[in-house]
């Protein structure tokens, strides 16, 4: 009674801020405990799911302003800065986050006006080569999160916890025919809708965390079209490695984009999904994407249909970029024998191998696998 009377009184508060001083106590005292239970779940102590937050410190850490604070950022990040200072200023974020500016196309960090240009930086031409044996590549710089195939309509958020793909990517109203009319509360259903081919395919998923200090743009992971896309706003919560092991349904509270479509073997998409200090996910075919508004609500998702004529993209083709690290989330239909290329906590870079099928490039040398060009 006592705790149902608590967690109703911090609904209640959801409009309300939280003094960051308070707030920022409370996730070091939380991060304390969670980080005693992980090493205890080490020990084979405790299982993962004993290590999540209750709901109501979840409840407490989302009153925390931090949309208000990651515009805010976006703001700073946006201002131009003094010649004189650049190097200090930018070459301070470059130390503290490893950039490896070597790789940048511009390294001189006084060609930078401020730092959100750093973090949209480019790379030097053909130093992130396409592995063309693989249907699907890294679509950026980061770690692996979690892979794998999705078990009956339940995605990876980390080993151990989960979260429904129905709830991830919302009402299935991409598929041919148009909206699919499946049990809201049934994931195995859902899964199911999502695939052309349920003989033979299965649906795969992989999630890739973008650092700080890695380069910011997204690329396709593959050769496919987009037909749809779907904007959640939602909550920008950290999605640093211990608060994805921490928070139940991160991926699910977060504002997110994604983009839905098809390629060879069937149903593909791929979502950025926002986080503190991401002040903004920008993506280039899609100039009416507006995310981390000033005014939201979670329970609305706004939908696009690209009727006309769908968006072809190539393996390695830009996509888009963040003002700062976030995480990228692929699911997509292949046959079932499909092969894993990476393994959990690996690094990867754009167009290294994740995936590979079977027989899909037989007869073909690696010349002969035409592809648009250098990334940029």
């Amino acid at each position: 009674m006592a705790q149902s009377s608590l967690k109703q009184y911090l609904r209640s508060l959801r409009w309300t801020p939280l003094p960051v001083g308070v707030g920022l106590a409370l996730i070091a005292f939380q991060q304390y405990r969670h980080t005693r239970k992980r090493e205890a779940a080490k020990l084979g102590q405790l299982e993962p799911c004993d290590c999540l937050a209750d709901e109501w410190e979840v409840e407490a850490y989302k009153l925390l302003p931090l949309r208000s604070f990651s515009r805010a950022w976006g703001w700073v990040n946006g201002l131009e800065l003094p010649e004189w200072s650049r190097k200090s200023v930018l070459g301070l974020f470059v130390r503290t986050y490893g950039c490896n500016m070597a790789e940048a196309e511009v390294e001189d960090l006084n060609k930078y006006k401020c730092l959100s240009e750093l973090f949209r930086r480019t790379l030097k031409d053909g130093l992130r080569p396409l592995d063309m044996s693989a249907s699907v590549v890294s679509p950026v710089d980061g770690r692996i999160l979690s892979f794998g195939i999705v078990s009956c309509g339940m995605l990876d958020q980390v080993k151990g916890v989960s979260y429904p793909l129905r709830k991830f990517l919302g009402p299935n109203c991409w598929s041919e025919g148009g909206p699919m009319v499946v049990n809201k509360d049934d994931d195995d259903c859902f899964h199911r809708s999502c695939l052309r081919d349920c003989e033979n395919n299965t649906l795969y998923q992989c999630v890739i965390y973008l650092a700080p200090g890695d380069y910011h743009r997204f690329h396709s992971c593959a050769d496919w079209k987009v037909n749809f896309r779907r904007h959640f706003p939602g909550e920008l919560l950290s999605v640093n490695p211990s608060i994805a092991a921490w928070v139940r349904n991160l991926f699910v509270l977060n504002e997110r984009v994604t983009y839905v479509g098809h390629w060879k073997y069937g149903f593909l998409s791929m979502t950025a999904v926002g986080a503190t200090n991401v002040g903004s996910v920008r993506v280039y075919f899609d100039d009416d994407l507006n995310t981390n508004e000033k005014k939201w609500n979670s329970s609305i998702f706004h939908d696009k249909y690209f009727k006309e004529k769908s968006i072809e993209l190539s393996r390695g083709g830009e996509f888009g970029e963040f003002n700062l690290g976030s995480t990228v989330v692929l699911v997509f239909e292949a046959p079932k024998d499909t092969t894993i290329c990476v393994d959990i906590g690996q690094k990867v870079r754009m167009g290294q191998a994740l995936f590979r099928i079977p027989n899909s490039y037989v007869g073909k040398a690696r010349s002969e696998i035409v592809h648009p060009g250098p990334q940029r």
